[in-house]
């Protein structure tokens, strides 16, 4: 019996493949053995521990790039080597996480995108009775806000919290997601206009708007698509939220104009 392991046995003895065994070869992690009489390559005890060695370390997260360094390196450069593969790992391992969780969390829809704190308001909507509509208008409204004015999100949330602790807002609110159905000449909408106006003005700090945000020169634009965010589909809530904004602008409420 000839001495020494053919291609196919030591790649089975090791757990790895014959084509796995010979990209060791070609990247030089593992010296391919001599051939013998017969013309093949036989591989021997030693050549078996290097290809574990390999195995090992590629298994482990060591870039293939690395290991052949790795495995002729001094005992303590290794120790060094191998403590930065186990940062890495871990840095990988961290991220991967987070992605996990990004996508568990993507079930709840654009919940990815907002704070708890945003995503008990948009339940606490939907706990008062407003319609998935306008839920999903004021989640949007949110992300919008968020990504487009991160400075007045805070106040924003704050004013909604506010808002929903006010029985008559939240009627008038409602009647106002209702006047999506209004025909825009409505003499109602000017009606519900000015009560909403009036309650908002009852917290008016909280309609002011930050410090330096006025400084940006497309803050006004930024605004306007959040505020008018949909208002393509509802010709009557754009004049409701037009009559809004002008009543606050008569009470003196900076608010910026596109």
């Amino acid at each position: 019996m000839a001495n020494g392991l053919t291609i196919g046995q030591a790649a089975a003895f090791v757990g790895v493949t014959i084509k796995t065994v010979r990209h060791y070869h070609r990247l030089g992690l593992v010296a391919e053995p001599e051939r013998d009489g017969s013309g093949y390559r036989r591989y021997g005890s030693a050549d078996l521990l290097r290809l574990v060695q390999a195995r090992t370390l590629a298994r482990a997260g060591v870039p293939l790039a690395e290991v052949g360094d790795l495995l002729d390196a001094e005992p303590e450069r290794f120790a060094a080597a191998l403590d930065d593969v186990y940062r890495r790992l871990t840095e990988r391992i961290e991220d991967l996480t987070a992605r996990r969780d990004t996508l568990h969390r993507l079930g709840n829809g654009d919940r990815v995108l907002l704070p708890d704190r945003a995503c008990a308001v948009l339940d606490r909507l939907t706990g008062l009775g407003f319609g998935p509509d306008y839920v999903a208008t004021q989640r949007e409204a949110l992300v919008l806000t968020r990504a487009l004015l991160p400075e007045i999100f805070d106040g924003f949330l704050t004013r909604l919290q506010r808002s929903l602790d006010d029985p008559e807002f939240v009627e008038l609110t409602k009647r106002g997601s209702e006047a999506a159905s209004w025909d825009p000449d409505d003499p109602r909408i000017e009606e519900l206009a000015s009560a909403l106006a009036a309650r908002l003005l009852t917290d008016r700090a909280l309609l002011e708007m930050p410090t330096g945000s006025h400084g940006r020169s497309d803050t006004a634009s930024r605004y306007g698509l959040v505020n008018h965010h949909r208002e393509d589909r509802a010709p009557a809530i754009a004049r409701l939220n037009a009559l809004v904004e002008a009543n606050l602008r008569a009470a003196g409420v900076d608010i910026p104009r596109q």
